[in-house]
């Protein structure tokens, strides 16, 4: 098997996973989503504990895979050295925030959502797509450092 199709395989098999856990843990049920949202109401605490997990795992595991020299599938790890906040990333994330409050989706879960044939899910993810592609065009596009 060449790399390539490893890789293709490797991605295939997270993505399955992921979903899966998106859907065993209930993240695909918008309502679920947005009464852990609600703080201030009929608050559902359960989510922590997928929170909880996904912190808990990627601060125990990380550093142990970037101990290894190079991925097992890739040349080199890409691991993000930006440290600056800026009005992009806070808008950007206030966007994503408002949507998510709104809509109980984001990208991943709602895509778990088309797999399980969730109907919020297949009218949210045609408006993401519409959002990317109108992102680009309308997106301030950063300064290169002087």
């Amino acid at each position: 098997m060449s790399r390539l199709d490893r890789t293709v395989v490797a991605a295939l098999a997270a993505g399955a996973l992921f979903g899966a856990g998106l859907v065993v843990s209930g993240m695909t049920d918008a309502r679920k989503v947005l009464a852990f949202l609600d703080v201030a109401g009929a608050w559902d605490p359960s989510l922590l504990f997928v929170l909880g997990a996904a912190v808990t795992t990627t601060a125990v595991l990380t550093p142990f895979v970037l101990r290894r020299e190079r991925p097992v599938l890739a040349q080199e790890f890409r691991v993000s050295t930006a440290t600056h906040v800026d009005v992009r990333l806070l808008g950007g994330a206030a966007m994503f925030g408002v949507g998510w409050g709104l809509a109980g989706y984001c990208p991943g879960p709602v895509l778990a959502g088309i797999g399980v044939l969730s109907p919020e899910a297949i009218v949210f993810v045609p408006a993401m797509l519409v959002g990317m592609v109108l992102h680009r065009p309308i997106s301030p596009r950063p300064r290169a450092a002087a």
